[in-house]
Order: structure tokens, then sequence, then C-alpha cells
């Protein structure tokens, strides 16, 4: 019963982050946006105070981070910034709602698989410790990629002005 009623929250959950993500990309990006959810995120160790939890090996924590890993190549893949005037804003990806709901669809899978392994609190933190795993590197290769196109912006800029240099005093008659 637990089992379905998490998965209907869990695809609850992913539907409302694809609505959010393509809300957040009409909007200009900053560095903030970029980092401030794995920062928000790793406040979620905090379940591992918890002792059911703790009951994760340590194999265990580097298969899921590993599978994160792997997963935020994709993520990565199919994000990347455009200039629009003199805004830095995120490209849409026609794929990305795709990714998102394949990537539900796997942790499903996982869950449905793993699950009659492990006890669920174990299970919870391998999926919180994959999911950060898949976040942590996607957010800085979006900080990468987001200096990248500020240094494109910003000599842009500063070519555009210099070709049309201001004058600061009247010429003499």
């Amino acid at each position: 019963m637990y089992a379905i009623l998490f998965t209907i929250l869990a695809v609850c959950m992913a539907l409302f982050a694809i609505f959010v993500r393509m809300k957040a990309m009409k909007r200009p990006a900053s560095v903030r946006k970029i980092l401030i959810p794995p920062l928000a995120m790793s406040t979620g160790f905090l379940m591992f105070l918890y002792p059911p939890v703790r009951e994760i090996t340590g194999l265990e924590v580097i298969e899921a981070f590993t599978v994160g890993l792997l997963f935020s190549i994709i993520l990565i893949k199919t994000s990347s910034f455009e200039i629009r005037g003199r805004e830095i804003y995120m490209k849409r990806s026609k794929a990305f709602p795709f990714i998102l709901l394949g990537l539900l669809g796997l942790r499903i899978a996982f869950k449905m698989t793993f699950g009659i392994y492990f006890e669920y609190e174990v299970l919870a933190g391998m999926f919180f410790i994959l999911a950060f795993g898949m976040i942590l590197p996607w957010r800085i290769a979006m900080y990468i990629k987001f200096k990248e196109v500020e240094r494109q912006l910003k000599a842009r800029q500063a070519s555009a002005d210099s070709k049309w240099p201001l004058q600061m005093q009247n010429p003499a008659p």
C-alpha cells in the first residue's frame, strides 16, 4: 500500500519539477539559481541521523552515488545556456521533460526491484544519495557552462562599447 502511495507522490513531484524547470527557463539564469538547489538539498543528509537509515553500507553509498553520476551525464549533455539581449538564459531542451520522466521510471523500476532486498529507510537513503550524486555534478557543470557564457557576454558588451566611444567633452570650435 505504501509503495503505491509513494510511487504516486514521486510521479507528482516529478511533474511538479518539470513544470518548475520549464517555467524557470523563461527567466534569466544566475549563479544563485544554479548553486542553491544542491546546497538546499544537502540538508537531506540529516536523515542519516535516524538510526535505521544508518544501516546503509559504504559499498551501497558508493553504488548509489555512482549511479547518480551516470544519470547526471544525461542532464549535463542536455543543459546549456544562451545569450538573449543582455541576459543569459537556459536553453529549452525538448528532451528534458522526457529525460526526467525516464529517470523517474528507472527510479521506480529500481525501487520495485531492490525494495524486497532492503529496508525502506535504507532504500530511501540510497535514493537520496543517488539523487544528490546526480544533481551535484549537473549543477557544477551548469555553473561552469554559465561562467563561460557570462565571459562571452562580457566580451560582447566590451566590444560593443569600444565600437562607439562616447565623447566626454565638446570639441573646440
